[in-house]
């Protein structure tokens, strides 16, 4: 059994993912108890049973214990090894949901990654491999992870039957940079995805002008792509959906996508998404609500020096710790929890003050924090 010390506790299902996360990167075994204890069907879900055998694939040494009825596990994290590895995820989630613990981990492995995952490529609930692709690999480049830094989108595979496919590919870094992004820029171009798999092809133009009908008015370096898959690499079932990102002058991006739903037409997907996008945008900041917690993660493994960036008001998903304001601006009301498993992890706090004092309509926060000096101890020596 873990040290008192070294052992982590937290009840319940929520933020998981970055728990497991958080343990691996720091090394402290974490325990999580009443994992639904109190639903109808207690414990751990399909999906997230898959996720604890991927990080036990994806890692070496690392120790789980699950309770018999499923409502607490153990994790006693090993060494991150990264390398080639294939992972098959059930169709209750998207493969963004493996994903994303996948690319926070990968830049630290012993080896560089190259990981396939066949599933649900994109899905209401997770971010779709699209915007994996294009949005959040990108927010890696910022401290320092680019050389080989990929994610190849073999099949597409829509809900409820998946059939998708996709590979990642990531480099191991030492350490990684400090950041200092407090300028969000201007908007300069927008690009776009849009695909329909096992449907009519005319789907994906229709969302295409749909969503020109609105951003023609709003910018003229527009770009949106219509991606076909045919046959065996169409998935299994029908479907089609809109991913959209913005681009500023200092390479702040945003993005919002739209899915297709029972009922619902092409065009009005194509609308959804763009409003989505446009809302996005508005908010500010240097980096979009879906990617505030690896940018923060990134933040606090930075080297030993203080790390800067401007974001939008925190979300109930980034969920974070203790706020310091230096001027009238009530704090939101959701206590950010995200922050605060940094803390308990790595002991590290976050000041965060108005991004622009003397506007009392600006909403946008500065983020700063002192870098842990994180050094990936398991890559292999050249």
């Amino acid at each position: 059994m873990a040290q008192p010390s070294s052992l982590v506790h937290f009840s319940g299902h929520q933020h998981l993912r970055h728990r497991l996360v958080l343990s691996i990167l720091s090394g402290k075994h974490v325990r999580i108890d009443k994992i639904r204890s109190e639903d109808k069907n207690p414990g751990l879900r399909d999906y997230e049973i898959s996720l604890l055998r991927l990080l036990e694939k994806f890692t070496n040494g690392t120790v789980i214990e699950i309770s018999v009825t499923g409502t607490a596990i153990l994790l006693k994290p090993g060494v991150i090894l990264g390398g080639t590895l294939h992972h098959d995820c059930p169709t209750s989630r998207a493969i963004g949901y493996f994903m994303e613990p996948i690319i926070m981990l990968a830049p630290f492995a012993k080896k560089p990654a190259n990981v396939t995952m066949r599933g649900i490529t994109t899905d209401e609930h997770d971010l779709s491999v699209d915007i994996l692709r294009t949005v959040t690999l990108p927010h890696l480049q910022l401290f320092g992870i680019s050389q080989g830094l990929e994610l190849r989108i073999k099949k597409r595979g829509a809900a409820p039957g998946g059939g998708g496919e996709v590979q990642f590919l990531c480099p191991i870094v030492k350490q990684v940079k400090t950041l200092n992004f407090v300028d969000p820029g201007k908007i300069k171009r927008i690009r776009g995805i849009a695909h329909a798999v096992r449907v009519n092809p005319q789907f994906s133009n229709r969302m295409i002008e749909a969503s020109r009908s609105i951003l023609n008015r709003y910018i003229p370096d527009i770009y949106l792509y219509s991606d076909v898959y045919k046959g065996e690499e169409s998935g299994k079932s029908p479907g089609y959906a809109l991913s959209l990102l913005a681009e500023s002058t200092t390479s702040a991006i945003y993005c919002a996508e739209a899915i297709s739903e029972p009922g619902v037409a092409p065009e009005d997907i194509g609308l959804k998404a763009t409003r989505a996008l446009l809302a996005e945008v508005e908010k500010g900041g240097c980096v979009d609500q879906k990617h505030q917690c690896l940018v923060l993660l990134m933040m606090v493994l930075g080297s030993e020096d203080v790390g800067r960036c401007r974001m939008s008001e925190p979300t109930p998903k980034t969920q974070v710790l203790e706020f310091i304001f230096f001027a009238v601006v009530s704090p939101p009301r959701t206590r950010i929890q995200f922050l605060r498993d940094l803390r308990s992890f790595f002991a590290t706090s976050f000041k965060i003050v108005p991004a622009d004092p003397s506007d009392p309509e600006c909403t946008q926060l500065m983020y700063s924090c002192y870098g842990t000096g994180y050094v990936n101890a398991n890559r292999t020596l050249a």
